[in-house]
């Protein structure tokens, strides 16, 4: 007798989880020393003057004041001033 298994849902049909990532302060807003500026996978943005690149490339903030977004060389860079 010919049967079929009972159908459910794919196994494949599964998505993972967003990883959140992308400009978290804009320019001229105000942060403090420790504040997360970037989050991005990759070295899209590149640390200035008061900035530092984490392990994941996450660009915080190393000292308070706003953030600027600089293009130097061909490079974008994250700046606090």
């Amino acid at each position: 007798m010919a049967h079929k298994k009972a159908g459910g849902s794919a196994s494949t049909n599964r998505d993972s989880q967003s990883k959140r990532l992308g400009v978290k302060k804009y320019g001229e807003e105000n942060v403090i020393s420790g504040n997360i500026v970037i989050r991005q996978k990759g070295s899209h943005f590149y640390p200035g003057v008061g900035t530092k690149k984490g392990n994941d490339y996450t660009i915080y903030a190393i000292t308070s004041g706003k953030v600027r977004f600089v293009t130097k060389q061909g490079r974008q860079l994250v700046e606090v001033r």
